[in-house]
Formats: structure tokens, sequence, C-alpha cells
């Protein structure tokens, strides 16, 4: 050992590379010693062999060579931002051990337990070993940097071993409990809270024992954030590129599982702190401590108690929890010193008010009271209301917010009517009257049209952040129903869509075809489905015409909305658009379905016939700035902004586009069009003799020229499949062999073998980060190709995730494949669907789960597919003081670049499927066994998933 040290102080390659290698030894001895649960052999070998006795040079990149290209200098300033931020965080792990343990253990008298000592540090040792044996490396690899120039696969093979998962997990799911010792004794014993106020106050950063100990939890995601940089500063060709998409991927999975793990012990310690506040006998705790509730949301909200005439009577903070079958409602008790709650946070104390079964709780918005519930059989109380008098109880004289909004917009309509009424009157009089003339009326109608638009924005104010709910309560003495208001102010109004989806959501997952959904296979061979796994919402059925035996060929979703009659003025659920589903019968003509999906229950709004059937559909959005191709004309010629747009490809060489200004053409040879992609600079159609067509974008109404011949490049002898679109090239499958054309130029850059097998074609492909998944026209497997090399990375059997469910299926077909939320979905010709987790950043997106697989199986084969995204309007997102600020932000609009005006109804802000709003994706596959079962009162979330099976039928799935 004494060797090792000097070889390592002496700061060779070699010596380094022997240090590396011990110390590798040494932690997988400890951890197999670990596992064996010898902790008091664990403690002596580390005694006797401690990395932190080890002290290689600190990594340092030598002086900056001559020539180098701005990137090579960017990747040498992120290589010394990962060397600093890696000594910081060991420096850190060892301040823990050298500040905090050692100084406990060895105390007497003892202020913390050897055992409760060991609790509180747990694997803190083991995590400061293993990034230990990273900073060694990361010396060596920092020696040699201006000749190689990597990084990547350091990280990869540091941190892809199980040892490390292991360590940190226990070390994440131990956190919540060493934070519960340390805050207990820093409220029993004085002389503990006295050691960490004087270890931070002699701490040079001032930072405390937690500080210092949430940083593990913190580190992969800082990890994350360097390696993208560096990826993004290394070109294609590098060396050290598949290295670091493979480094991200790693750390990535490493990240979202330890976050998981992080996520789930927060809602268990949640349920934990509200347990406590509940008596030991009540049937609230029996509930609560029985693990079969999950919590799916919780927050602090305010809730609010407003007076007949609309004042606001008080206020105050609630924490609000949604189990998933149960709503509770606690106050908030933060009793607690001061001084304790600056070095580890104590966290609240709950006082359980209410609680109530989820199936009975209605969400009421504003406008809406009459439909939600019946009036003359219940009676309404203010959950903190005083008990009202028996007149006023008889006329239900009970406000909420503002004082009756919508009863107000109605009689401001109906005298509206009066005055319209008047002025025509006025308008036939024979003589001429002081104040009684035309002028006069007018002015009165413009002033309550000016009301009435007052008056909508007041109930769009009051429903953006009011989360209304009806609860039951107890009969009265006479036996009637009384149910409660209670109204609370969420923070932002996508707290408010959060809360209204997800309590819809929760109320779906009890139905009995979602006890449980999806099998998800164990390591222990158990098989459970973890509470956030998609959900079947409801089948529809997907044509009108239930006469006519029609198959579907195409489906494709367009977020572009606009209002309907029957949708609230503010939206309660994001507004999903449309769904368009389009099919068609064999030697006869196409159908084309669109559905609504911006009402309570998605329906149809238009449907026509078309000469051939459906076969590929392609959703195609506006440009973003800089795709358009001559953008003065757009400025000049309102007319010429190219809207969004609807292409359908037809069996008899038809393509349509269906935007601001509908168009057609016939495809080359009029050859069936299988499939449509789309860039910015072209629309690509491929055909089924094997031609590419290439339709260039204008910058007029109609965004493609389908007048002049398209640009035909020849792919092969056979049917394109399927088309995937990329940054700079499209590929085309024909066959096994997919063609990479280059994007611009529409020129082949190269093309390689997918399927070793002539008779089988790629059928479907998806892009995921920087691999494309491939499924193919028959057999189980999908594969990973690299979208940069081409290299076949990972290949999947999906029928070995089905055995269990189909038991004797040898023969499985992939027939779709969609990646969405980190989840890649494959559907089956047996109507099963498997659910595969991917990584969703820039790395390589490998499968390392096992996945799950539906329970509810479908008539046919899935044969598609779809997803749909939100759009939000920007006033439903802002608050109220930036409402109040929007008129002085109008007044500088001529200073400030020009912004273009939206047509009505026009929705602007786009969501990421997860952004903000938790839990969003919804999946539509069917079998018309099925009846419609979408609740009143729930739209799609955005990353919403729709596809078909077999028949003509859809079911939606939808991700609490």
């Amino acid at each position: 050992m004494t060797q090792l040290m000097k070889a390592a102080k002496s700061g060779t390659k070699d010596g380094l590379e022997k240090t590396r290698i011990a110390v590798m030894r040494k932690v997988s001895f400890l951890h197999r010693k670990d596992v064996l649960g010898d902790s008091e052999e664990e403690d002596m070998g580390l005694l006797e062999v401690s990395v932190t006795d080890i002290k290689p040079p600190a990594p340092e990149l030598g002086p900056m060579p001559e020539g180098l290209s701005p990137q090579q200098v960017v990747r040498r300033h992120i290589l010394g931002s990962i060397v600093q931020s890696e000594g910081s965080y060991v420096e850190s792990l060892k301040r823990v051990l050298q500040d905090y343990r050692n100084p406990l253990m060895e105390m007497e008298p003892k202020v913390l337990s050897a055992r409760k000592c060991q609790a509180v540090f747990f694997r803190v040792k083991e995590i400061l070993h293993c990034h230990s044996m990273f900073q060694i490396a990361l010396s060596s690899r920092v020696a040699e940097w201006d000749a190689t120039e990597k990084i990547g696969d350091l990280f990869v093979a540091s941190f892809s071993k199980s040892m490390v998962l292991d360590v940190y997990s226990d070390y994440v799911n131990n956190f919540t409990n060493a934070m519960s010792i340390i805050k207990k004794a820093c409220l029993t014993k004085p002389a503990f809270l006295e050691f960490l106020k004087r270890r931070q106050v002699c701490s040079p950063d001032r930072v405390t024992l937690y500080g210092l100990m949430v940083k593990p939890i913190q580190r992969f995601p800082q990890f994350i954030l360097l390696l993208q940089d560096m990826l993004k500063n290394t070109p294609r060709g590098h060396p050290d590129r598949l290295s670091l998409q493979l480094a991200l991927t790693e750390l990535e999975t490493l990240a979202e599982k330890l976050n998981e793990q992080k996520r789930l012990a927060g809602k268990v310690a949640e349920i934990q702190q509200l347990t406590k506040s509940v008596s030991d006998r009540s049937s609230l705790n029996k509930l609560l401590t029985s693990g079969q509730r999950q919590l799916l949301l919780c927050e602090t909200l305010t809730e609010t108690v407003y007076g007949d005439r609309g004042q606001l009577i008080k206020s105050k903070e609630r924490r609000v929890f949604l189990l998933s079958d149960m709503l509770v409602c606690a106050n908030i008790n933060f009793k607690g010193q001061l001084e304790i709650s600056s070095l580890v946070p104590l966290g609240p104390k709950y006082v359980v008010k209410w609680n109530t079964a989820l199936p009975q709780v209605q969400v009421v918005e504003v406008g809406q009271e009459g439909g939600s519930y019946d009036k003359d059989n219940v009676l309404i109380q203010h959950a903190g209301a005083k008990k009202a008098s028996a007149a006023g109880q008889a006329q239900n004289k009970v406000y909420f917010g503002p004082p009756r909004l919508f009863q107000e917009l109605q009689d401001l309509q109906k005298d509206l009517a009066v005055v319209e009424q008047i002025t025509f009157l006025i308008s036939t009089l024979h003589g001429t009257y002081q104040n009684l003339n035309m002028t006069v009326a007018q002015d009165w109608c413009l002033a309550l049209q000016r009301l009435m638009r007052v008056k909508e924005e007041e109930i769009h104010s009051a429903n953006k952040c009011r989360l209304r709910l009806l609860l039951p309560g107890k009969p009265d003495k006479s036996g009637r129903p009384i149910s409660f208001m209670v109204v609370f102010i969420t923070p932002n109004p996508l707290s408010k869509i959060s809360w209204v989806n997800r309590l819809h959501l929760a109320k779906i997952g009890l139905r009995e075809e979602n006890q449980p959904g999806w099998l998800c296979p164990d390591e222990d061979k158990k098989s459970k489905a973890p509470f956030w796994c998609p959900i079947l919402a409801c089948c529809i059925p997907a044509f009108s015409s239930r006469g006519l035996s029609l198959q579907l060929g195409a489906l494709v979703h367009s977020p572009v909305s606009c209002p309907l009659l029957g949708f609230s003025a503010v939206s309660t659920s994001l507004p999903q658009g449309y769904l368009w589903v389009g099919g068609g019968q064999e030697g006869a003509g196409g159908q084309v379905e669109i559905f609504s999906l911006n009402r309570p229950s998605p329906r149809t709004v238009k449907s026509f016939p078309l000469a051939a059937p459906v076969l590929c559909m392609e959703y195609i959005p506006e440009p973003e700035e800089g795709e358009s191709g001559d953008e003065s004309h757009v400025a000049t010629d309102p007319s010429a902004t190219v809207h969004p747009t609807i292409c359908l490809g037809l069996r008899d060489g038809s393509i349509l586009v269906y935007g601001s200004c509908p168009a057609t053409c016939r495809s080359p040879g009029l050859q069936p069009v299988l499939c449509l992609r789309h860039n910015p600079f072209h629309l690509f159609a491929g055909l089924q003799d094997g031609t590419l067509a290439a339709y260039p974008r204008t910058s007029g109404g109609v965004p493609w020229d389908l007048e002049s011949p398209p640009v035909c490049l020849t792919v092969g002898p056979g049917p394109i499949r399927t088309l995937l679109s990329l940054e700079d090239a499209v590929w085309a499958s024909c066959g096994p062999r997919v063609t990479v054309v280059d994007a611009t130029s529409l020129q082949t850059q190269q093309s390689f073998e997918a399927h070793q097998d002539e008779t089988v074609s790629v059928a479907h492909m998806v892009k995921a980060g920087s691999g494309v998944w491939m499924a193919f026209s028959s057999g189980s497997s999908i594969r990973l190709f690299h979208t940069e090399t081409l290299e076949h990375l990972q290949e999947i059997n999906i029928a070995t995730r089905t055995t269990f469910l189909l038991p004797g299926q040898k023969h499985l077909c992939v027939t779709s494949l969609l990646i969405c939320q980190g989840l890649l979905w494959v559907g089956t010709d047996q109507g099963v669907i498997v659910l595969l987790p991917v990584p969703r950043l820039e790395g390589i997106p490998k499968i390392t789960g096992k996945g799950m697989v539906s329970l509810n199986g479908h008539c046919g084969p899935v044969a598609f597919l779809a997803v749909a995204t939100s759009i939000l309007a920007p006033d439903i997102l802002r608050s109220d003081q930036e409402e109040a600020e929007g008129p002085r932000a109008e007044e500088d609009e001529d200073k400030g670049p020009h912004v273009p005006q939206l047509p009505s109804g026009c929705l602007q802000l786009r969501l990421q499927p997860e952004a903000l709003v938790p839990g969003a994706p919804a999946r539509l596959l069917g079998g018309p066994e099925r009846e419609t079962l979408w609740p009143p009162g729930l739209s799609a979330l955005p990353g919403d998933v729709y596809g078909r099976t077999g028949f003509d039928n859809f079911k939606l799935f939808s991700s609490q």
C-alpha cells in the first residue's frame, strides 16, 4: 500500500493506473462485504485502507497549445470546469466525514449514538471512494488531453457500474431518514445543535451540514449539464463524440433512477408527516398507513372565503393532498425554532381539516354552477363561512369569489337586447327630441358592450387561478344532502390546470380496467404497475358512418385550435386542437373524420369523402422565423403568410393540402403515396415504385410548390415504406435498406442495410436523441442505429416482454412505433402494447429497463400511434400582475420589433410534454367492443398519444 501511495504521489501514468486499480478492487471488496451485512468489518477495512489517505496530484491542464480551433478552446474550458467541480465535490464529501462524522463518533459524552451516526452518514464513505477513484482517472486523462481529447469513455467506465447506482440509491433512499434524525436531535439535544452551529461558523463558506449532504443528490445533473456543453462543442467525426453521447445516456439513466427514488421517498415522507397529524384510532389513519395509496400531487394552496357582496372575508394557506383515491386538506403549522430551521429544513406540521373520497369531488367553474349539481336537492354551504340564516339557506345565497359574474353577464346580455329594441323604436320616431336620438341609443349599446367585455375578462381572471371544489357534507336534520364549496387560489394558471386534470385522471385510474392496467415485471419475478403508468380513459369510434366497412389508413394531430361553442372562456384543461383520421375502402373512395379535442368529450366536427383511400397524413406547423423563403414578401403581403397545414396522401397518387389555401397535386406516374414527411425546405413523398418526390417550400399562401414537377430521386426498386426527417438529412426505407438523403441538396449521402433478410422491409422509424429505432415488416425485434455513424447499437426482442401475457404465442410482429416523454411505445399485431423507457436527452436512446405491457388487449393490430401536443394562449399563463402591466407593454409596442397579428383563435405558446404540467400523456388505442368513456370536464393533456387498432375504434390512455 505504501508503494502505491508513493506511485500516486509521483504523478506518473503507471502510478496513477496502479492506484486506480487498487482502489477499484478495494471498493468492490468493501461493497461485497456490505451486501453481506458485516458493518463492523466494513469500518475496519475502511480504516485500514482509506482512499482519503491517497493524495493523487490535482488534475491540472498544461499550457494551451497554439493553433487550437475555437471549439477546442471551449472544450478545454469545459474540461477545466469538470475538474474544478469534481474537486469541489470531493472536498465537500471529505468535510462531511472529517468535520462532522468523525468528531461525532469520537465525542465523549456522545451527543449522537454510533448507530444513529452511521444512519445519518450512510454510504458517504462509499460515494467518496467512487469519486476519488474517478478523480485519479481524471488526472491521467487531463495529463494527456492535448494528445487525445477524450473524456466520454471515462464517464462511461466510471459511472456505468451497478455499484455506483447501488451506493447512490442507498444514499438517496436514506436521505429523508438522515434529515429526520438530525432534525430530532436538534430539537432534543442542545449539545448537538451547538455542535452544528459551531461547525458552520468555522467553515470557510458557511455551508451547513444539510448543504453538504444534499450535494450527492445534485451531482449527476451537474455532470449532465457539463457533458451537454462538451457535446455541443464536439464536431461530428470526432473520436470523443460517440463516447460523449453514451456517457450522457449513462448519466441520464442514473440520474433518472435516482430522481425517481428521491421523488418517491419525498411522497412517502409527505404521507408519513400527514399520518402523524391523525389519531391512531381514526379511520383516516388506517387508510393512510395501509400502504395501498399513493400520493399523486400535493401543493400549498390559499383557501379564500368571500362575503355575499364579493368581499374577501379571510384567506389561509392549506396543504392539499391528492391521493390515488381521496383528497385531503390540512392546516399548516410552522412552529419551530428559527435557528434550527437555518441548519436543517424542519418542514411543517399538519392538522387535517377534512378528507373525502375522490369520486365525490366535483370541480365547479365560474359560470357553470347550474350544470354541475342538482341545486334543488343539494344545499350548498361554504367550508369557512358562518352558518347562514334559514332564509339565506332556502335561497341558496352563498357567493364564491366575485359575486355572480356569469349571472351578471347574462343580465348585461338581456339589457343589451332590450336597448337594441329601444334603438330600433327610436329609429321609427318622426320627431326630433333631446337625448332621444340614434346617437344616444348607439352610445348606450356601445357602453353595454364595453361592460360585457369587462365582465368576460373578470370571468376569465376569476377562473384562471381559482380551483372551486364541491365536496359532500353530512345531511341536515331533514335528511337533505348538504354539500360545501371550497375555493383555492393556485400559485399560477398552470397549477390550476394541473389540479383539474389530475383530479379527473385520478378518478379514471379508479376504474376496473385500470386496476391494474399494466404489468411491470420486476427482478424478483413479481408483476406490478407503477402509479405513473398510462391509464385507459376512453374508446371512441373512428368513423361516424357505421354502415360502411372502412379501414383506417392514417391519423395525425393538429394542435391549432379555435374556440368552439360550449367551451369555457377559460380552459381548465389544455386545449388539444383536432384529430384527423383518414381511411377508405379497397377499390372505393376514402373518408376523413375530424375530431375536436377541445370539448369535454371528443366528437366529430367535420366529415367528408375523398376520391381514394387515405394512406398517410402529415401535419406541417407554421414555419418558424428564418425557415420561410422570402420574409420581406410575407411582411408586405399578409395573405402570403403560411399557416399550419394538413397534407394527405391517397392511393390514387393525389396529395391534398388543407390550410389557408387548399391545394392538390398528382404524384409522378400517379403512384400511390405511402408516406409523407417535411422539413423546413421540402415536402417529401414516398411512392409505391420506390421514388422519393420532393416539393420545395414557397413563400405564398400555399406552403409547397405543387404546380411545378417535384425533384425525384430513385431510392430502390420496391415501395418506400417509411420516411424520417432529421435535422440535416432524410432517411428513406426501401426493402431492408435505408437511404440517407441530404435535406437541402437532395443528394444521396449513403445507404446501409438495416436487416440481413432481403424479404424484410423497414416499416417504422422513430428518432430519439442521437439514435433511430426501427421496426420491420415481420419479426418481433426492433433495432437501434446511430444517426451519425449509422452503427447498429442495440436490438430488443419484444416477444420476450409479452411471453407471460401471451403464453405460447411464438409469432409476434411489431406494427407501430412512437417515442414520447421518455417512453418507446411499441404496438404489435396481437393488440399488445409494450412501453420501454428511453433517455430523453442528446445521448444514445438505449433501452435499459424491462418496460411495461398493457393488460387492456385490443381486437386487432396496433397499426399506428400519434402524439398530441397542447398549445396555450399566452394570456392564459399570465399572472394578474403581468396582466396589470399589460397596457404599459402595449404602449411600448410601437417602439419595439413588430409582432405579427395571429388570426382569431390561433394560439401561440407551445408547451413541452413534460413542462410544468405533471403527468401529461394520453394514448388512444381501440377495439369495437367499448363505448366512449371520456369523462365530462376532461380534456387530453400535452404529449397525448393516439393510435389505431385493427378495426375502426380508438382507445385513449392517459398518464397520471
